[in-house]
């Protein structure tokens, strides 16, 4: 391994993240993270438990929101270094372990994802992982090291169903190239113990009626379905690969699919299977975009073979090129009537804005109403931005929410005689559970900036006269999204 360029863009990485890192401020996610691990479950109605206990960990540090994102750049720093070493396994030496480590660090799909902790980032160190486990454990073909790779995939499947898609292209690339491998006991003892890591989810969701599946088939549906996750495919390779970047991972598959890579065609026939299995079902665009990982790693094995004097200057142009546009545009780095320009490219950025705002318009609101008087906000994100940042603004009113595991939190007992209701209600849509609704007044940010909640004309409500008690109007307000 040449460890000393490959740190040197890994530290080069995180110097950057971390200079921007708090910069805006909270993600809608974050909040819902943190606050579901605070409901220790072995699942939740969207995810699984791993993201979530971390999260509220980090959050029990002085400064909770540099301690969620110094664990993004974490995961960003590990898919880095991931990559180097399996363009090391694959045969690169330094030159194409800095150039592959380089340019996961410069792809705008790990840059952005890496604006936030969540459960995005830490699936794709896992995957990075598993290909760096996995080819490791075809090599050496002991029980040992495919329970190493076992251990990664099943701890991965506490924080994310995505990995049953890699495990199944890792297993259908298998089966296609490289069969004696399967018929050792190795992979099928590895198979095994991520499913007993799985377990406790499964038996969760099992107990409470599939709700993930629910979920999942939810988000398909909203994007298309199949159709729509093949119109998303292009995104992908095309612009979330980074344009200067897209040459090397189709020199990766052409170098996957030479003689030259004939034993390690299995990870191709993995990344075909992956992205066929994400489309076929509907899957976002993004939940394939590990894939890039060893694609850029075999691109680069293919940059340094041919040594040219033109690909020494040009790739790492492409590089800094491609890290320079997803820096600006995936990171909070411009100013925030920029990004807000920027929204129909890159809306993500944006989301971390503007929740301290929001807090204190809700604050100013809930200081006008009866003393007690409980919240009731539209979605996961308002309900965790009132609960995490309320109490520092002045605001320590009972927040409740009907979104996916809000709804299973303790919903309120008695009457709601009177609530303050805040968020993005469709028209007319608390009429149905209040005779009388009264908008106090609509979610502003800052002059120029938009954001989800001004995009879907939220507002504060002053909602009397109940339709029901909170247990029957409950089963109404809980809604998955």
């Amino acid at each position: 391994m040449a460890w000393r360029p490959v740190l040197l863009v890994a530290t080069v990485a995180a110097a950057v993240h971390l200079a921007v890192a708090t910069r805006y401020g909270w993600h809608r996610d974050e909040f819902y993270y943190v606050v579901a691990g605070r409901h220790p479950d072995w699942g939740y109605v969207d995810q699984p438990p791993l993201t979530p206990l971390v999260a509220r960990l980090a959050a029990d540090l002085p400064d909770q929101l540099l301690a969620l994102r110094v664990l993004a750049i974490g995961c960003q720093v590990g898919c880095v270094a991931l990559t180097a070493v399996l363009t090391a396994q694959l045969g690169g030496r330094a030159r194409a372990q800095a150039l592959a480590a380089a340019a996961v660090a410069a792809c705008p799909l790990f840059v952005g994802s890496a604006l936030l902790f969540g459960t995005t980032v830490v699936d794709q160190v896992v995957w990075c992982a598993t290909f760096v486990l996995v080819v490791r454990a075809v090599r050496r073909t002991t029980v040992g090291a495919w329970l190493a790779a076992g251990l990664v995939a099943g701890v991965g499947l506490e924080n994310k169903d995505t990995v049953l898609v890699l495990l199944a292209g890792v297993a259908v690339g298998l089966a296609v190239f490289r069969r004696d491998v399967l018929r050792g006991p190795g992979p099928w003892v590895a198979g095994l113990l991520a499913a007993a890591l799985a377990a406790p989810n499964v038996v969760w969701n099992a107990t409470h009626g599939w709700p993930q599946q629910r979920m999942a088939a939810l988000l398909s549906a909203q994007q298309g379905g199949t159709l729509g996750a093949l119109a998303q495919l292009p995104v992908l390779l095309l612009l979330f690969a980074g344009p200067p970047l897209i040459a090397l991972w189709v020199l990766g598959v052409r170098r996957l699919a030479s003689a030259a890579a004939r034993e390690d065609r299995w990870l191709l026939g993995a990344v075909v299977v992956v992205v066929v299995a994400f489309v076929a079902t509907g899957g976002k665009f993004y939940y394939a975009g590990p894939v890039l990982a060893p694609l850029f790693a075999a691109g680069a094995v293919s940059v340094e073979a041919s040594d040219g004097r033109r690909g020494r200057v040009g790739w790492p142009v492409a590089v800094a090129v491609s890290g320079v546009l997803a820096v600006l545009v995936w990171l909070p780095t411009l100013p925030v009537t920029t990004a807000n320009d920027l929204r129909a490219v890159s809306p993500f950025v944006l989301e971390t804005y503007g929740w301290p705002q929001f807090v204190d318009q809700v604050r100013d609101a809930e200081a006008r109403m009866p003393p007690g008087t409980p919240i009731l906000a539209a979605n996961y994100g308002e309900a965790g931005a009132l609960q995490l940042l309320g109490p520092a603004s002045g605001l320590h009113a009972t927040v409740v929410s009907g979104q996916n595991s809000y709804a299973d939190w303790a919903p309120p007992t008695g009457t709601p005689d009177e609530v303050l209701c805040v968020g993005t209600w469709a028209p007319g849509e608390l009429g149905a559970y209040w005779a009388d609704v009264r908008e106090i007044a609509p979610i502003t940010y800052s002059r120029h900036v938009d954001g989800e909640e001004t995009d879907l004309h939220a507002a504060i409500y002053d909602c009397r006269a109940p339709r029901g008690t909170w247990a029957q109007l409950w089963p109404r307000l809980s809604h998955l999204g």
